[in-house]
């Protein structure tokens, strides 16, 4: 399966694909967790298929319209599972972003209110767990790939939002499966940030040969501070137990960089999908589109 950029002023581009958002927050009280030893994630196979996903793809004007129902192509789990008690239900997806992005003055970080992005089947990337040390939001929360809170994450590290949204966590292993990703070759288009710009997984082409990209994020040196906050060594439980270390990687603090590709011969700011955290970006570069903010429950 390949997807081309087509680039017409009205143009409707239908996949028979999955997805949708207008997103539901985690619609439940925060849990008190004292969990602080990571551990090795357990996914949930994914063995079953759906019924067939569809998503549209709308390039009009400035902007870019996309929706979906919500139900991915690729095998999905096993919903509800021990770890995420809901079920995948149709859903009525519709995001819009800039055409042309650019970026603003300032990097937006994301919480657990904000998408950062779609994909090009309409599944959105979600990469922010509401779970949090001894339940506060405004403390340590909790990397939803650490391991040391089971969330039922199957194969595509994806689970589901109590309103049966099926989301990415992590890397869309069947959607990549499905796009034809090779390790020795660029990454095709996987999605859109909710900025607008696009979304790439691990490869690129750098200097005439395929690389793979690099996060700049690595494990803070030492101990948490304990107390009222988590105690043991930084091992990755906690997305605070990472920090930015500008030129460690190939990537910039929101998990992005300039490059070229088939789709954009003339260069753009891209967001990549990394092998080591964040693995999905974790802040955006520019203005976010419509349809992206989680509804309150």
């Amino acid at each position: 399966m390949s997807f081309a950029v087509i680039r017409p002023v009205l143009l409707v581009l239908t996949l028979l694909l999955t997805s949708g958002f207008e997103a539901a927050a985690q619609g439940r009280h925060l849990r008190k967790h004292t969990v602080t030893e990571a551990t090795s994630l357990t996914l949930v196979p994914a063995t079953k298929m759906l019924a067939k996903g569809r998503a549209v793809i709308k390039f009009s004007g400035r902007y870019r319209t996309i929706t979906s129902n919500g139900i991915p192509t690729h095998r999905v789990g096993a919903f509800p599972n021990a770890g995420n008690p809901h079920k995948i239900k149709p859903q009525s997806h519709k995001f819009s972003v800039a055409y042309i992005p650019r970026k603003a003055f300032r990097t937006k970080k994301l919480g657990t209110d904000i998408l950062m992005g779609v994909a090009v089947n309409g599944i959105p990337f979600d990469p922010m767990a509401a779970e949090f040390y001894l339940g506060n939001h405004k403390g340590w929360q909790y990397n939803a790939l650490g391991g040391a809170i089971p969330l039922g994450l199957d194969a595509n590290y994806a689970h589901v939002q109590p309103s049966g949204a099926y989301h990415y966590h992590g890397l869309p292993v069947g959607l990549m499966q499905e796009l034809g990703w090779q390790a020795g070759r660029p990454s095709p288009l996987i999605g859109y940030a909710a900025d607008g710009f696009p979304i790439f997984a691990m490869t690129a082409k750098v200097d005439g040969k395929v690389k793979r990209m690099r996060s700049s994020y690595r494990l803070k040196p030492g101990n948490r501070p304990g107390g009222s906050k988590p105690s043991g060594p930084h091992d990755g439980s906690f997305i605070n137990d990472y920090e930015y270390v500008r030129g460690a990687g190939d990537l910039d603090a929101c998990n992005g960089v300039e490059v070229t590709t088939p789709d954009y011969p003339n260069g753009v700011y891209a967001y990549f999908l990394t092998r080591k955290f964040p693995v999905v970006p974790r802040c955006l570069v520019g203005k976010i589109g419509k349809g992206f903010k989680k509804a309150r429950r």
